[in-house]
């Protein structure tokens, strides 16, 4: 627990900032929508005939004239890749910043295992998504009780659990990457979170490709899907929770049998 509250601490900042940044700026965007709430029919039938790009961010599915389409295609896109980064650049350096910073040599001489060194590391991952999560969504609901409008819970509750498995998802491959490398890799990871979204968009409108839908988590937890389907897709999630597992289970094994810099 030492270690898990130490790196809570040390990455207090970069939480805060990243929350500020997301939370803040969707939580904007939000109060926007009732100044732009006229204009915005006629803005909705334009994007909803834009062909590919429609598609790719959903709007041929959600009307921007809605708070609720509006949601699923602005705020969730925002929120969606800005938490993606955040997992990421905090996922890639977690295990490697102690060969980077040539502190893993007094780290290793204290009496805890390198396998308690990973998992308190990882749980700091998590919670710093979790909290990151739980942050924001209070915001997006403070702006709809100062605009006084609701929106469908159910759904909201179904996009912010799965943008939560995704952000843990691409965290966690990061992790493991971290584990093989003894420098920090932030543009890797924010490199393969900027690539899943990318596929994501792709195989949407590439018929061709739509099968690379399944190795990427900015698939399942596409706004517009949720709130129009109202639900997930079961095959998807559980593809999600074994990538993420399997990643961990390797990030350990490799860990504990590494030639860790001093």
């Amino acid at each position: 627990m030492v270690l898990y509250k130490h790196e809570m601490k040390l990455n207090f900042k970069s939480l805060l900032i990243w929350t500020l940044c997301v939370g803040v700026l969707c939580f904007g965007c939000i109060l926007l929508y009732t100044s732009l709430e006229e204009s915005m029919e006629g803005i909705a039938d334009s994007f909803s005939n834009m062909g590919a790009m429609s598609t790719a961010f959903g709007m041929d599915k959600m009307s921007l004239a809605t708070l609720k389409g509006y949601y699923a295609t602005e705020i969730a896109l925002m929120h969606g890749l800005g938490g993606a980064m955040f997992a990421a650049i905090l996922g890639s350096s977690l295990l490697s910043k102690e060969e980077a910073g040539h502190t893993s040599e007094f780290l290793n001489v204290l009496p805890i295992g390198r396998g308690s060194v990973v998992f308190a590391k990882y749980l700091a991952l998590i919670s710093n998504i979790v909290i990151f999560n739980l942050a924001c969504v209070a915001l997006y609901l403070l702006g709809f009780i100062c605009m006084g409008e609701t929106i469908a819970a159910g759904e909201m509750t179904l996009y912010h659990l799965a943008v939560s498995l995704m952000q843990i998802e691409i965290g966690t491959i990061c992790f493991m990457i971290s584990a093989f490398v003894r420098r920090n890799l932030i543009g890797a990871g924010l490199g393969i979170a900027v690539i899943m979204f990318a596929i994501d968009m792709m195989c949407r409108i590439i018929p061709a490709i739509e099968n690379l839908k399944y190795i990427t988590p900015f698939y399942y937890s596409n706004a517009s899907d949720i709130f129009t389907n109202g639900k997930l897709d079961g095959t998807m999630l559980l593809i999600s929770v074994g990538i993420t597992i399997v990643s961990f289970v390797i990030a350990l094994l490799w860990y504990q049998k590494k030639d860790l810099a001093s």
